[in-house]
């Protein structure tokens, strides 16, 4: 019996989203980024000047809560090892 051998593929997927309440979006975001371990020491701002751009930025937090790790999660043998995430305005 031969061993199945591994291989490495990119996934494409594009979402177009309706955003009824900017707001519970923007502010759901901020709680995540509130919530994650983050050295902040290692970062370029600080967490209250970092929650504020999320906070004033729908298109940064959509993007930060799109979870890549979860859209494979359930499929045996696969593993998320990269991923880029980002929006913008539906034309």
């Amino acid at each position: 019996m031969t061993t199945p051998q591994s291989a490495t593929v990119q996934v494409h997927c594009r979402l177009t989203v309706r955003v009824d309440d900017p707001a519970a979006i923007t502010e759901l975001a901020v709680q995540h980024l509130r919530a994650v371990s983050i050295d902040w020491d290692d970062e370029e701002d600080d967490l209250e000047s970092a929650a504020a751009e999320l906070g004033d930025d729908l298109l940064r937090s959509i993007a930060s809560l799109a979870d890549p790790d979860r859209l494979l999660a359930n499929v045996p043998g696969v593993e998320v090892t990269g991923a880029h995430v980002w929006a913008e305005s539906a034309r």
